[in-house]
């Protein structure tokens, strides 16, 4: 490989699937003057990617093609910009990429969107928390209102698809709140569930599983909703008075079953989450993580030669936690 150049996957459209991501060298991009350059040692693939691939934010993202696709790494910085201030070359990161480039040797992140890396975290454990995590942290937190301290009431909260990415975290989150946390899941993942701190666990291809009651007979104060194709007349049948939906797929449909429940006034919410890349929220999730209070939960690696595997795998929608991909 020429100097100055870098391995990377990109695809030139939308809607090719797998077999528009195409193997490339290209340069290797400058930080601007709020960037830094971060060699990668780690990134995850996140549903939204694909989505992105397929056209669910046309005509906004991509902003060009070709596209390198994927936000979450982690790695070693290797140059700042001028007007960087808290980071020097040799600082091992985790960073939430703002348009893209994570499936490559290098990327470029802005410094607001990245956080140190302490070394009781490995890049592996650091790629898997951006989006996932953050989607987490802030559905129960700024949208569901629990207390992650464990100071605040104990609610009942029901994790739908409690084994992918978001759910992962969602369940151990949750359960640093106090709150009784009920999960869904495929049957081959329940005790992994259960050791994630689950109180309550349930097959999703059950008839209780399809209906969402809860083993106990509880109501839910808070669902979050990692998943698709559930009816607002079960998540209704089973939640309190006051109970809201927190939703982590956001889509067309969703959002305007959101709107529809704040016009029709209704007690029982549904609320859509975009994921903030609020820098204190990713500081805060290494910093569980290096404690030991968050378990980043890791499907699979690939490396970048066979990322066709790990973009086919997520497509897929069944993964436990996280898929990696390693330059």
């Amino acid at each position: 490989m020429a100097k100055n150049l870098m391995r990377a996957v990109q695809y030139k459209k939308y809607g090719g699937g797998v077999d528009d991501l195409k193997h490339v060298e290209v340069p290797i991009p400058s930080p601007k003057k709020d960037e830094v350059l971060i060699k990668v040692e780690a990134a995850s693939i996140n549903p939204i990617d694909w989505k992105i691939q397929n056209g669910i934010a046309r005509p906004f993202l991509p902003r060009k093609f070709p596209h390198i696709p994927g936000t979450d790494v982690a790695g070693e910085i290797v140059q700042v910009g001028s007007g960087v201030k808290n980071f020097r070359a040799g600082d091992k990161v985790v960073a939430l990429l703002g348009n893209g480039g994570a499936l490559a040797e290098y990327a470029l992140a802005k410094e607001i969107s990245t956080v140190p890396r302490p070394p009781e975290v490995s890049a592996l454990e650091a790629a898997a928390l951006p989006i996932a995590g953050l989607a987490a942290h802030q559905s129960l937190t700024l949208h569901a209102g629990l207390k992650l301290d464990g100071t605040g009431p104990q609610l009942n909260v029901l994790v739908t698809a409690a084994s992918g990415g978001v759910g992962t975290y969602a369940v151990q989150l949750a359960k640093l709140a106090n709150a009784h946390v009920t999960a869904t899941c495929g049957a081959r993942n329940m005790d992994l569930i259960r050791r994630l701190g689950a109180d309550e666990v349930l097959d999703y291809k059950t008839p209780e599983g399809k209906a969402l009651t809860s083993p106990s007979g509880r109501k839910y104060d808070i669902i979050i909703h990692c998943t698709t194709n559930i009816p607002w007349s079960t998540f209704a049948a089973n939640l309190t008075p006051k109970g809201k939906v927190v939703d982590t797929t956001p889509g067309f449909g969703n959002m305007m079953s959101a709107a529809m429940k704040k016009i029709t006034c209704s007690k029982k919410k549904l609320v859509v989450v975009l994921t903030d890349p609020k820098k204190e929220n990713l500081d805060y999730l290494v910093k569980l993580v290096k404690s030991g209070k968050l378990k980043p939960v890791i499907d699979s690696k690939h490396p970048l030669n066979k990322v066709g595997e790990a973009w086919g795998k997520s497509m897929e929608g069944h993964a436990t936690g996280k898929i990696i991909v390693e330059p």
